[in-house]
């Protein structure tokens, strides 16, 4: 599959699949910032991505980033549809205790390429029975009182 890139900065970096078993590519910054602790970013990527009708670009967090420095990718896993054709940008933010300098080049995020299925909805004035029923938050395998 190809997926077309369009470099929007200079220090962008076009994202590579850095082993043959990767399921994601590494994102990277466009640019220099600080984050404190408990506070988050919108980093720049640089790139704009066309992405084929029918898949979607998951933005994912990278693990040694998370275990490490307590940084993540806010609103997990982010998704850029196939029909959007702006920068991408990486919502970080840091869990950990001390300040995050997120330097231009570094990589800050995985992106996985995935098919995307669409469901069609139907407005129904019952829905079928299940064990769960209407049970929410915490609700699975309790006793019932």
């Amino acid at each position: 599959m190809e997926v077309g890139i369009k470099i929007l900065s200079p220090e962008a970096i076009v994202p590579e699949y850095q082993t043959e078993g990767a399921a994601g590519f590494d994102l990277h910054s466009s640019g220099t910032y600080l984050i404190n602790p408990g506070d988050r970013a919108l980093i720049g990527t640089g790139l704009a991505f066309e992405i084929p009708v029918g898949y979607e670009m998951e933005v994912r967090p990278r693990s040694g980033l998370a275990i490490k420095k307590g940084i993540t990718v806010l609103n997990s896993p982010g998704t850029v549809d196939s029909d959007y054709r702006g920068e991408v940008g990486i919502i970080i933010i840091n869990h950990g205790t001390t300040g995050f300098i997120v330097e231009r080049g570094d990589r800050i995020a995985q992106g996985v390429i995935d098919e995307v299925k669409r469901a069609t909805f139907k407005v129904k004035t019952e829905l079928s029975d299940t064990t769960r029923g209407e049970g929410g938050f915490g609700s699975t395998n309790k006793e019932k009182a």
